[in-house]
């Protein structure tokens, strides 16, 4: 018997932000009687609906989700809480022959998901509680400058103002004398433990970034603005992992005035661009990913049955 015949099998939906994932895996998911199990690093928080695209009630209501509002947005949760939740509930799923549709474009959960984490990043609370007060002392810019010194490949995938992840790597530099970036490089995953396939969509570069344009201007229309001035009413520190992510720090720059409206919304429009790249360049990595447009959908049901 060969090993993919003894775990748990499950559908990979993945690809960049905005280009259709939620809609592509409901009509495939009602066709097999499947369930989505969310990872996306956002859709995770509470609170957060309209600059996150959560799946909307009535997708919701289509074909049940998981892995949706399950912390609050000053909640610690990582790669490895996610590989646990994620992980029992696939197996779960697939136990009760219920056909697992796992949904969204953050690579390193997926990739955490199927072969689980194999050693956590050294931690030291008091280092990290001193950071936080320096970080508060000196200003995020002086923290982002010491960590371009000791860890330039970490910082420059940071946002200068990304506070969280800045002392995180500061942290482990801190207490190992190895800068982050190294840990990573070393990071190895455990043997698999999910039967996958794969299936990234893709289109035409001009036609993606035309419609993430389009959703963060509906994303505004929708309400972003309030929804992180709710936030931040509601006492969520604009310093959180999860406010520092994309749109949601646009609007808190300005809500303080640190960036007028027109290059708030065009500074959005081409972060999430970038993100979408880094995406796509996280995910052709992996030789595993059957690469497809979201109009093949009549595809993606053949390549389904022939793998179920």
């Amino acid at each position: 018997m060969n090993l993919s015949d003894t775990i748990p099998k499950a559908i990979i939906i993945c690809g960049p932000t905005g280009i259709g994932k939620t809609g592509f895996a409901i009509s495939l998911a009602q066709k097999f009687g499947g369930e989505i199990v969310g990872a996306d690093s956002m859709q995770i928080y509470r609170h957060m609906n309209i600059g996150t695209a959560k799946p909307s009630d009535e997708e919701r209501n289509l074909v049940r989700h998981h892995m949706v509002n399950v912390v609050d947005p000053d909640a610690p949760f990582d790669a490895q809480a996610y590989a646990d939740m994620a992980f029992e509930l696939v197996s779960g799923l697939a136990g009760r022959s219920v056909v697992p549709f796992v949904v969204g474009g953050t690579g390193l959960y997926i990739k955490s998901l199927i072969f689980g984490l194999f050693d956590a990043d050294p931690s030291d609370p008091l280092i990290r509680k001193r950071l936080k007060s320096e970080a508060k002392a000196q200003g995020n810019q002086r923290m982002y400058q010491r960590l371009a010194a000791c860890d330039p490949h970490t910082a420059k995938k940071l946002h200068a103002n990304d506070t969280y992840r800045i002392i995180r790597a500061l942290e482990v530099f801190e207490l190992t004398g190895t800068p982050l970036s190294a840990h990573h490089r070393r990071h190895r995953f455990r043997e698999r433990r999910l039967n996958t396939l794969s299936l990234g969509l893709m289109m035409d570069r001009d036609a993606l970034y035309q419609r993430i344009d389009a959703r963060v201007d509906a994303m505004i229309n929708a309400g972003l603005l309030q929804e992180v001035q709710q936030l931040l009413d509601a006492g969520y520190s604009q310093e959180l992992k999860s406010m520092q992510s994309i749109g949601y720090r646009h609007m808190v720059e300005f809500i303080h005035h640190r960036m007028d409206w027109a290059e708030t919304v065009r500074t959005m429009k081409r972060d999430t661009r970038r993100y979408a790249k880094r995406q796509l360049t996280w995910f052709r990595a992996d030789p595993d990913v059957i690469w497809l447009t979201p109009q093949e959908s009549d595809r993606a049901e053949n390549l389904i049955r022939r793998f179920l």
